[in-house]
């Protein structure tokens, strides 16, 4: 029995342009980047022309030179944000808590945001204000952002899009914000970066950086059909953004991430930022169909009063592929009718909590679902090849699956 999945916010496999690349880079470019011979020369060229197919993606072409590539997401995040912190930290002449960098977050982001920036606060680094997103849509208002700026504001680090519910974030609105504000102050005051992680976002809907007003923005390879790799997109790191590299060593990126380059999985990354550029509106077009399709199907076989889709609805307001929803009744536990249910592959909400399944998700509490609702939700992310046809199958098994644990829990339906 073919299996549907419907997990693509937690990983895609490779897509076959993907792999051919990671497959030739293994073969052909096999040589140290840093070596002068051909067999490094090759490696090095390899990686030159992923940066620039990473570059012309994000809508800085003529800047290949802005993209750094990292093992991860959670590598970029943390770089990005103490690269922000320690760049404003000369600049403070005592230790009191009102000379201490500020940073302005939301309270839905990712754990490789917040809890790097609850380390900075336990080492007495930064203060944090923490801005709650609005309930129901889980979208951060602006006006809250500003109003929380202070004298010793550094940055504002807010994710594109939800990996939960797929809310896409103002951050274009909030990059101009900041920026009127900083050119607005006083010489001997810190610029307000702005940071975004941009992981569910990529391959989903458009981003360009320059639109969206970033100075750094984090990219997640294995979220968009590439390798478990990703990048930091630094607007003018020698320049006008500030970055400090992590990692002591080489002088492999440019000094500001040392190690000898993974070459293969880079060049992944590339072939798969060129497979964005190329084909995205096909990609968004099939997730929002499908998407809209299994929601269609879900409301007319259990009724509004047994389903019900959490987070924004409306469109453009969530990412074309998400749905995170709750079956409603007793027995109806996410996790439960996951372990169930044989066709298909979903999860219950972030795979790095999966451990968790019993508990509410931060998030949806956060947006305002009940705690019995929120303990009842499955998140099904639709990718660029689901079809209608998985998912009348999906939607059949979902039914019989809360039905039987409903009969077995003696609750009526």
């Amino acid at each position: 029995m073919q299996v549907a999945y419907l997990d693509s916010n937690a990983t895609t496999p490779l897509a076959p342009a993907v792999l051919a690349a990671v497959q030739s880079a293994l073969t052909d470019a096999w040589g140290n980047p840093s070596s002068a011979h051909p067999a490094g020369q090759q490696a090095k060229k390899v990686i030159a022309a992923a940066r620039s197919q990473v570059a012309t993606m994000l809508g800085v072409a003529d800047h290949p030179e802005y993209v750094i590539f990292t093992s991860g997401g959670t590598e970029a995040n943390n770089m990005a944000i103490r690269s922000a912190v320690a760049s404003a930290r000369p600049a403070a002449a005592t230790n009191s808590a009102r000379s201490r960098p500020h940073v302005i977050t939301s309270n839905v982001e990712h754990d490789s945001v917040k809890l790097v920036l609850e380390a900075l606060v336990a080492e007495g680094a930064i203060e944090l204000s923490v801005v709650n997103v609005a309930q129901q849509t889980g979208v951060v208002n602006v006006d809250a952002v500003v109003a929380a700026v202070r004298p010793e504001t550094v940055l504002v680090t807010i994710m594109l899009a939800n990996n939960e519910v797929g809310t896409i974030q103002p951050i274009a609105a909030i990059s101009a914000a900041m920026q009127e504000l900083s050119n607005a102050r006083p010489a001997d005051h810190p610029r307000i970066l702005v940071h975004t992680d941009a992981a569910q976002a990529i391959g989903k809907i458009p981003v360009n950086v320059r639109e969206l007003g970033v100075d750094y923005l984090t990219i997640v390879g294995h979220k968009f059909y590439a390798p478990r790799n990703g990048a930091l997109f630094v607007n003018n790191p020698r320049g006008y953004t500030p970055l400090h590299p992590l990692l002591q060593g080489g002088g492999q990126e440019d000094k500001f991430r040392p190690g000898t380059e993974n070459t293969a999985m880079i060049a992944g990354l590339g072939a798969a930022c060129e497979l964005v550029t190329a084909h995205l509106a096909d990609y968004a077009a099939n997730m929002l169909a499908t998407r809209n399709y299994f929601e269609e199907k879900m409301l007319q076989r259990f009724s509004k009063h047994r389903f019900q889709v959490n987070g924004p609805t409306f469109l453009g307001a969530r990412l074309p592929n998400t749905c995170n929803f709750s079956l409603i009744g007793q027995g109806l536990i996410g996790s439960h009718v996951l372990a169930a249910c044989k066709t298909f592959y979903a999860s219950v909400g972030a795979a790095c909590h999966a451990e968790h399944t019993m508990r509410p998700s931060p998030i949806l509490l956060a947006i305002g679902v009940n705690p019995e609702n929120a303990v009842n939700a499955i998140r099904v992310s639709t990718g660029r090849d689901t079809t209608f046809a998985e998912l009348d199958t999906v939607v059949e098994e979902l039914y019989n699956v809360a039905m039987a644990l409903c009969n077995s829990a003696g609750v009526a339906h």
